[in-house]
C-alpha cells in the first residue's frame, strides 16, 4: 500500500519505520526538521509538506500531540484540511490520543466525503513503538478496522475494536488515567520504603510478587537503577512526557464531567502531575513524578 505517515515523534517515528521495514511504501512528514532527517537516514522517504505527503496515498496515518492538531490537519484552520484533498475510498488512521468528540468530528467529516476513518490510539510506550508490540484501541466500523489490520499488525501485537468512532479514544483515556494513578501510588510506596532504609530493587521485587504488583512497578519502575531500560535510569529522558500524561488526565476529566462520572483519584492525579509540570518537569518522563514524594 502507498502510505502517508504524518507525525514522526518518539512514537510516530518508530511506527512509520516499522511499516517501511515491513515492506510498505511509506512517505512521511513532520514539522520537525530533525525528526525528518533522522527518519530519512533510516531510509524513509520524506515529503516537504503534509499536503504533498498525501498525494497518491491509499492510507493516511497520523500521530499528533493533541486534538487541535488533528482537527487542524484534517478539517483545516482557516484553510482547507487534508480531507478536502483525499479521494473517496482513502483510509485514514489517526493514532493520536485526543478527545473522543474530536475523533467523532473528524470521522463524520470523512464519512461525508466517502473517506474511511478510524481512531486508533496506542498503548505500549516508546519501547513498544520501536519493538512493534503496541496495543491499538480502535474506534470505527469493523470493516474499516479490517482494512487497517494488516498495517496495524506491523506496528503492534494487540488490536481491540472498542466500538464506534471515538470509542478508541475513550478506552485510551481510561487506560492512561489508571496508569497515571498507578505510577503515583507505586512512587509513594517505593519512596516510603527507601526512606525507611529498604533497597529499591529488593522492595520492587517483593511488591512485584505480592498483591501490589502492577505495570508501573514491573515494566516502568520510577526509581533510577532498578530497571536499566526504564526512563528513570536515563535521567527520565525520552519515554512518555509528564505534559503528555497531564494532557491525557485532562481529557479523562473532561470526559468524566460530560457523563457525570466520579473520578476522584483521576482528578487528584491530574493535580499532582500539573504541580510536577509547573515545577519544571513537564518534558521529563511521567515516572519522574516520584520526585514529588521523595524526601528533599
Amino acid at each position: 500500500m502507498k502510505i502517508a505517515f504524518i507525525g514522526l515523534g518518539n512514537m510516530g517515528g518508530p511506527m512509520a519505520l516499522n511499516l517501511h521495514k515491513g515492506g510498505q511504501e511509506v512517505a512521511a512528514f513532520d514539522l520537525s526538521e530533525d525528526a525528518c532527517k533522522r527518519l530519512a537516514g533510516e531510509g524513509l522517504r520524506i515529503a516537504d509538506s503534509a499536503d504533498n505527503v498525501v498525494r497518491g496515498a491509499e492510507v493516511v496515518i497520523s500521530m499528533l500531540p493533541a486534538s487541535q492538531h488533528v482537527e487542524s490537519l484534517y478539517l483545516g484552520n482557516g484553510r482547507p484540511g487534508l480531507l478536502n484533498q483525499l479521494p473517496a475510498g482513502t483510509l485514514v488512521i489517526d493514532c493520536s490520543t485526543i478527545a473522543a468528540a474530536s475523533a467523532r468530528k473528524v470521522a463524520e467529516a470523512a464519512a461525508s466525503r466517502q473517506i474511511a476513518c478510524i481512531d486508533a490510539p496506542v498503548s505500549g510506550g516508546t519501547g513498544g513503538a520501536i519493538a512493534g508490540t503496541l496495543t491499538f484501541m480502535v474506534g470505527g466500523s469493523m470493516s474499516d478496522l479490517e482494512r487497517a489490520r494488516p498495517l496495524l499488525e506491523k506496528m503492534g501485537q494487540n488490536i481491540f475494536h472498542a466500538g464506534s468512532a471515538g470509542a478508541g479514544q475513550t478506552a485510551k483515556i481510561c487506560n492512561n488515567m489508571l496508569l497515571g494513578i498507578l505510577m503515583i501510588g507505586t512512587s509513594e510506596a517505593l519512596a516510603l520504603g527507601v526512606a525507611n532504609g529498604l533497597e529499591p530493587k529488593v522492595l520492587s521485587e517483593i511488591m512485584r510478587r505480592s498483591s501490589g504488583g502492577n505495570w508501573a512497578l514491573e515494566k516502568y519502575n520510577p526509581v533510577p537503577g532498578v530497571m536499566e531500560a526504564a526512563p528513570a535510569s536515563r535521567s527520565y529522558a525520552g519515554g512518555f512526557g509528564t505534559d503528555l500524561m497531564l494532557k491525557d488526565l485532562g481529557l479523562a476529566q473532561e470526559s468524566a464531567a460530560a457523563v457525570r462520572a466520579a473520578t476522584p483519584l483521576g482528578g487528584l492525579a491530574r493535580n499532582l502531575y500539573a504541580a510536577h509540570s509547573l515545577d519544571g518537569s513537564g518534558a521529563l518522563d511521567f515516572s519522574s513524578v516520584i520526585r514529588l514524594v521523595q524526601p528533599k
